[in-house]
């Protein structure tokens, strides 16, 4: 489709605006609701349902309810791996409506939505789906007189709190595996981006996920978020979002149920470019490209450029060509490579960073402002600081948007100590083409991926997630089957 008519299918799109409970979709107790702006202009697209503590407890009392009957966590693996597998191939039949519906809501170009979002949806629930019928329990080496066995059993009730930047691929990597294993899921979208989560719900209940099973919640953070993260009866919240609220579901845990919480927080990613790397070229247009894609708005974005000083200057030159390159347009024409913020809020919250920068005296060689103001949406240029040091807030603090800062080191042992002194470690790259320079410096940051000569390297087979402060949990691979799930020891004593 071209950018004409991806605004004229618009016009066309229904949004589903009520929470999906026990199998339908329903009104909040309070009828209370919340305006849904689209950031590609600032206009509401629709008012969405706003859920609160009684709607949360409706939602986890059926989530409960399904789990005791064994209408999902007692169906035969085969059984359910058949039903995701429904589920996956409904998803890819509405991509399109469901990329629109994204980019609407979000903001970010419609290729993305389309061929990374969607697609990386279908394949997360089909590769879930097909792990379903293939991972084995254990028999322990007990003695002759008896056996012992390990079983893995669904943990019950998981509320999936999920962010704005990616809104159905971040849910997705939380409820495919947590329906694989057996639970029933409560999803809670972001309020800035719910549209796409809503109406997935009824494709999952089209597949055959049973009433109960998967839930979406819409509502803010401070009301339904929080009634989910205390709730008595939830046994597990997997969020993604920042470091500040991942904090608040520990509290919450351990004020209620203690719970099970996996987080996936903030992110400082450095990306560090030798001297020697195998294709300066190569590293420097991933380098634009690791920052300014989907406008920062990626928690492990390569937001700290580290370069060697000797190449400082030219490869700074190269990045910049890509920073002049990427300029924000209209979301919905498919050629766009840049969007727009995904609300006021967070366009004023970067805008502020930069003028930071500045204050500090970090030099601003690149973009730095507000466009396309003419459309009310809210577009940031892709912004590049120089000068920087790892004391500034730029540096240190994760801004969540197109700013990239830029650091130079001496050697190895300099770049490692600036990459690790930051209280984020979700991911690094490191480019060179020294194998053992490259082994080196990777088992000595702190960081849960490093990538070398990349900024986005592994695929679902892998684990993701961070140390320190970015997280404690993994998303991704079968190691996010296992949060999942519970060990049970059985030990059987033989006459």
């Amino acid at each position: 489709m071209t950018g004409a008519d991806n605004h004229a299918h618009i016009k066309h799109l229904s949004f589903r605006t009520q929470a999906f409970i026990n199998g339908q979709y329903v009104s909040t107790v309070s009828g209370e609701t919340f305006e849904c702006i689209s950031p590609l202009n600032g206009q509401p697209l629709t008012s969405i349902s706003a859920c609160d503590t009684q709607d949360v407890d409706l939602a986890v009392t059926a989530a409960r309810a399904a789990f005791e009957q064994g209408t999902w966590s007692h169906r035969p693996p085969a059984e359910r791996k058949a039903i995701l597998l429904s589920f996956a191939h409904l998803v890819a039949q509405h991509a399109t409506e469901l990329a629109l519906l994204e980019t609407i809501d979000m903001g970010k170009p419609i290729s993305m939505s389309k061929e990374e979002d969607m697609d990386g949806v279908v394949q997360t629930i089909a590769w879930y789906a097909e792990a379903c019928d293939k991972i084995y329990d254990e028999v322990a080496p007990a003695t002759p007189h008896s056996v012992g066995l390990i079983t893995r059993e669904p943990l019950g009730v998981i509320a999936a709190v999920v962010p704005w930047n990616y809104p159905l691929l971040m849910a997705a990597w939380k409820f495919a595996p947590a329906l694989a294993a057996g639970n029933s899921v409560i999803v809670k979208p972001a309020e800035q981006s719910p549209l796409t989560c809503l109406r997935v719900a009824e494709l999952a209940a089209q597949a055959g996920i049973p009433d109960g099973v998967f839930q979406v919640l819409p509502g803010y953070g401070e009301t339904a978020g929080q009634a989910l993260g205390r709730h008595m009866d939830v046994d597990m919240v997997t969020f993604t979002g920042s470091t500040e609220i991942g904090k608040r579901f520990l509290c919450y845990a351990g004020e209620s149920n203690m719970k099970h919480v996996s987080l996936e927080c903030g992110g400082k990613t450095p990306n560090i470019i030798f001297a020697d790397a195998p294709d300066l070229d190569a590293a420097a247009y991933d380098a634009g490209m690791a920052i300014f894609h989907n406008s920062g708005q990626v928690c492990s974005a390569s937001s700290r450029l580290l370069i060697e000083e000797s190449i400082h200057d030219t490869f700074l030159s190269a990045v910049q060509k890509v920073c002049d390159d990427m300029v924000p347009a209209d979301p919905l024409d498919p050629d766009t490579t840049m969007g727009s913020m995904v609300d006021k809020n967070q366009m004023e919250r970067v805008l502020s960073y930069i003028e930071t920068g500045t204050q500090q005296g970090a030099e601003l060689i690149c973009g730095g402002k507000q466009v396309r103001q003419n459309t009310g949406g809210y577009f940031i240029e892709p912004t590049i600081f120089d000068r920087v040091t790892n004391d500034m807030r730029i540096a240190q603090e994760e801004i969540f948007g197109p700013v990239l800062s830029t650091l130079a080191f001496k050697n190895p042992e300099d770049a490692i100590q600036i990459a690790n002194n930051t209280n984020y470690g979700l991911q690094a790259s490191v480019w060179t083409r020294d194998i053992n320079k490259a082994h080196k410096v990777a088992r000595q940051l702190r960081a849960g991926s490093v990538n070398i000569n990349n900024t986005d390297g592994g695929d679902i087979s892998m684990p993701f997630g961070g140390y320190k402060q970015s997280g404690i949990g993994r998303d991704l691979s079968l190691h996010a089957y296992d949060k999942y799930t519970q060990l049970k020891s059985i030990y059987i004593e033989l006459s």
